[in-house]
């Protein structure tokens, strides 16, 4: 699947039908293929938009500091 998904990201225009066969042939459903297309594209949308706009990732340092933000910030976790 991961190498599918490589390709759908890197090359989609040279995907095809036959490039889904190998995935049913291991027992992969098409509706699991058509949900990973939908999250690699939704993936992929997000990542060129924070590209384009030159977002800023957080260091590892920076999302471990703000993993309790919801506590502090009085948000109920549920």
């Amino acid at each position: 699947m991961l190498g599918f998904l490589e390709k759908l990201t890197l090359t989609p225009g040279e995907v095809g039908p036959s490039d889904a066969a190998p995935l049913r042939e291991v027992g992969i459903s098409d509706k699991a293929v058509e949900d990973a297309i939908a999250v690699c594209a939704c993936f992929n949308i997000i990542d060129r938009l924070a590209d384009s706009l030159n977002f800023a990732v957080p260091t590892p340092e920076q999302f471990a500091h703000t993993a309790n933000a919801p506590q502090t910030h009085s948000y109920i976790l549920l």
